[in-house]
């Protein structure tokens, strides 16, 4: 397996739009080839004494954390999926941002791939 995680912050009153987005846009992961997408509104997530989550996404007072990840089969597949979607969102509307934006600002979104160690 390999995964691809991201947190971001999205304005709480946009919740139902990232909802919306998120179940049109991940599914061309699983068109993909992905295997699970999992996205996590924010419920309990504490400030910390030296970094947390909020401040990974400079998070403001009215912003809520989302956590999500997607599971791919292998990074074989994962990488010929990432290479194909480059060019997705001039043919595919669900990943078109004039046709599905993002109701939140992309460019705090961190994210990473990840080989797993540890499955129970």
């Amino acid at each position: 397996m390999y995964v691809d995680g991201f947190v971001c912050a999205v304005p709480t009153a946009n919740k139902q739009e990232f909802i919306d987005h998120a179940k049109l846009a991940d599914s061309v992961f699983v068109d993909q080839g992905a295997t699970r997408v999992v996205e996590c509104w924010g419920d309990a997530v504490p400030e910390g004494k030296v970094t947390d989550f909020r401040r990974a996404v400079n998070a403001t007072e009215d912003e809520t954390i989302v956590f999500a990840w997607i599971e791919w089969p292998d990074k074989r597949t994962r990488d010929a999926a990432m290479e194909r979607m480059e060019d997705l969102w001039k043919t595919d509307d669900r990943m078109n941002p004039e046709k599905n934006p993002m109701p939140f600002d992309g460019m705090r979104l961190i994210y990473g791939g990840f080989s797993p160690v540890v499955e129970l």
